[in-house]
């Protein structure tokens, strides 16, 4: 299993929106490649954005706001920014930190998130927070000693110790990330509706592991980008809420977007109990989903059942008044349809609909 790394976890930043761009400085020269993986087509491309101004150091203010439930794998806990002395005129050192994607690449322009923490924990056995800053390269004025400097970017993040003088210091950090960008399709490429489709990306497990790794991010929707430390992950997609389950573990190389679409093998069903062909649907019906193994996969009660289910055959099992009907059914992938039961699917042909 892959170490956890110190970035931002699933729990941070309840308000981070998981489309954000990877922006990555015009000149990393990255050529276009493409490789396969297991049920996923996976091509990894650069992308190329514009310089951009960054902004200075906001020291404390806002300071606990900002870091509020943040986890920091790898450090002790912190406690929120403050000031216990003010700084006299010539008492601290002036400090850069900026980051890059790869050893030797780009500044990043944006998008960073700094955090500086004293390296012994207060009397409440945290980490105290000495300074934060959003954008890019960051400036900060801090008294002589040493600090833990923590970089985020999206879910990737470095975490770096530095000793500060009177002088000025610059301190570069390398987070060694790269970009995810997450869809799917159904058989012959048929688009899904996005609204249908959600991704989890876990970590990687061994050859030894069994079930998925720890949860990183959950519900990442198609077609946004995901921030990561370069290595493997367990990707995850769903497909409607049922069994259409594709898994695959991608790599994603740094200062690389990796874009990865898997194909499900799925279907959209519209299930209804009528009286006759092409007739009205019977309401209160309650509803189950087998499969050949005899598994119940699905259950409802209503006119209607729609759900997404895995290519295969199946059992539909439909309750009305005390009467049970019961249809085998095999579903194709990329044929959406509506299924039909009727009198002819009655388990006991001699009890039929009521007047």
């Amino acid at each position: 299993m892959l170490n956890a790394w110190a970035g931002d976890t699933a729990g941070y930043a309840t308000g981070l929106r998981l489309h954000n761009r990877l922006e990555i400085a015009t000149g990393l020269g990255f050529k276009f490649t493409m490789r396969r993986i297991p049920q996923a087509c996976l091509a990894l491309t650069v992308i190329a954005g514009s310089s951009l101004s960054v902004s200075p150091s906001a020291a404390q203010q806002g300071a606990s706001t900002a870091v509020d439930g943040l986890r920091l794998p790898g450090l002790t806990n912190y406690a929120p920014a403050s000031l216990d002395r003010s700084l006299a005129l010539g008492e601290s050192g002036e400090v850069t930190l900026a980051a890059h994607l790869t050893d030797g690449g780009e500044e990043i322009p944006g998008g960073l998130v700094w955090r500086v923490f004293r390296t012994e924990t207060g009397p409440d056995e945290k980490l105290p927070l000495v300074a934060t800053a959003r954008g890019g390269t960051g400036v900060f004025e801090l008294a002589p000693g040493s600090y833990l400097v923590h970089a985020a970017y999206g879910r990737a993040g470095v975490t770096k110790r530095i000793t500060v003088g009177k002088g000025s210091l610059r301190e570069d950090l390398v987070l060694d990330a790269g970009g995810l960008q997450l869809n799917a399709t159904l058989s012959g490429g048929v688009r899904i509706p996005p609204g249908q489709l959600r991704f989890s990306i876990y970590e990687a497990g061994g050859e030894d592991s069994v079930g998925d790794g720890a949860l990183i991010i959950p519900d990442v929707e198609p077609g946004s980008i995901v921030r990561l430390n370069a290595g493997t992950y367990h990707v995850v997609s769903n497909y409607g809420a049922v069994n259409a389950v594709i898994r695959s573990d991608i790599r994603v190389e740094a200062g690389k977007l990796t874009e990865a679409t898997v194909e499900h093998r799925a279907a959209d069903l519209t299930l209804k109990l009528v009286r006759e062909r092409g007739g009205e649907a019977i309401a209160d019906t309650a509803w189950s989903i087998l499969t050949d193994t005899g598994e119940i996969v699905y259950e409802t009660v209503g006119a209607y059942a729609s759900m997404v289910l895995a290519e295969g055959g199946y059992t539909i099992v439909a309750k009305n008044r005390d009467r049970i009907y019961q249809r085998d059914f095999s579903v194709v992938p990329g044929r959406n349809q509506d299924v039909e039961l009727m009198p002819t699917d009655l388990l006991d042909a001699n009890n039929q609909f009521p007047d």
